[in-house]
């Protein structure tokens, strides 16, 4: 496929409380604009006004848009803002050419390619295997995963639901924490019951009443802090099954796409606490998967630490799909 470099797009990251825009000519990427949602009744209204500034009320001919949510038809309704982001309605009201709309983990998925030894840490593995697919992962609000799959030449993020499915045990205590889960939510998804922010915190009060201990209500920041500091027992015993957990769902699911180009790892809870992760079970869950163990020994495992990799992403999927 060839790749068009040329010409000015808007890019976008918007999230349920903030929303970031930056304008590109070639390779150049300007200034990132935050905005936030509340200051605006629409997004139109937003785009509108960072263009009145950036480039005196003129469109770029391209705009690509990274929402957190899910995408069908071009087309947005934002879970937790009242905008509702449709490409098809936008470009003719601002004259754009065109407008993308992507969910923001296909954007995390572009970005993979173009990432750089900086933005990176290494969690094992070997080098991974060039032209293959590359997987990320990414606990934090909810539990994204994007696997972008190459073939001639041709790039597809494939956007996924897997944070839904049916949270694994690997020993008997994630039985107990499951079985203590499914009394409260029933279905006990990876997302809700461990690796998002509110798995996070499903999983320390779980383990305080299996255990029968008395602790205070924490969120997932908190629990994280007392981690940490080894304040809270319970709190690093959340932490530590976390990162067990991250590693076997993260093996699980790069055998289900055959990740042997990497495995990456991203999302707002993670980077808070690399030497954490990196001296957990991680890695060795990741690897233990009986008779396929030697496959997932060879695949990289990563943890991106580029804060603004959603913007490398929007401008790689550009490049790659030229109007």
């Amino acid at each position: 496929m060839s790749i068009g470099k040329t010409g000015q797009i808007l890019l976008a990251d918007i999230g349920g409380t903030n929303a970031r825009f930056a304008l590109t000519e070639g390779e150049q990427t300007g200034p990132i604009d935050y905005v936030k949602v509340a200051d605006f009744p629409t997004v139109r209204e937003a785009i509108a006004d960072v263009l009145a500034r950036r480039s005196g009320g003129k469109p770029p001919p391209r705009a690509v848009l990274a929402v957190a949510g899910p995408v069908t038809n071009n087309r947005c309704v934002m879970t937790n803002s009242p905008w509702v982001i449709d490409g098809n309605e936008l470009q003719p009201a601002l004259g754009f050419n065109s407008v993308h709309v992507l969910n923001d983990f296909e954007v995390v998925a572009w970005s993979l390619p173009a990432l750089q030894p900086a933005d990176l840490i290494p969690l094992g593995g070997q080098d991974g295997l060039p032209g293959e697919p590359l997987l990320v992962v990414g606990p934090g609000t909810g539990f994204g995963v994007s696997c972008l799959v190459e073939r001639h030449g041709a790039r597809l993020a494939v956007v996924t639901e897997a944070g839904h499915a049916t949270l694994p045990a690997e020993n008997e205590r994630e039985e107990h924490v499951i079985t203590c889960l499914r009394r409260r939510f029933g279905h006990v998804s990876i997302e809700r019951g461990a690796l998002s922010g509110s798995g996070l915190q499903s999983l320390y009060e779980a383990l305080a009443e299996i255990d029968c201990a008395q602790v205070p209500h924490r969120d997932a920041a908190a629990i994280t802090k007392a981690a940490l500091e080894g304040s809270c027992a319970v709190s690093r015993a959340t932490l530590e099954m976390f990162c067990a957990i991250l590693g076997s769902v993260a093996g699980n699911l790069a055998v289900t796409f055959g990740a042997r180009g990497g495995v990456y790892i991203a999302g707002g809870i993670v980077p808070r606490f690399p030497d954490f992760l990196a001296a957990s079970a991680f890695r060795a869950r990741f690897e233990a998967k009986g008779r396929f163990q030697d496959y997932l020994r060879n695949i990289p495992t990563r943890l991106v630490t580029k804060p603004d990799a959603s913007f490398v992403g929007l401008k790689t999927f550009a490049d790659h799909n030229p109007d």
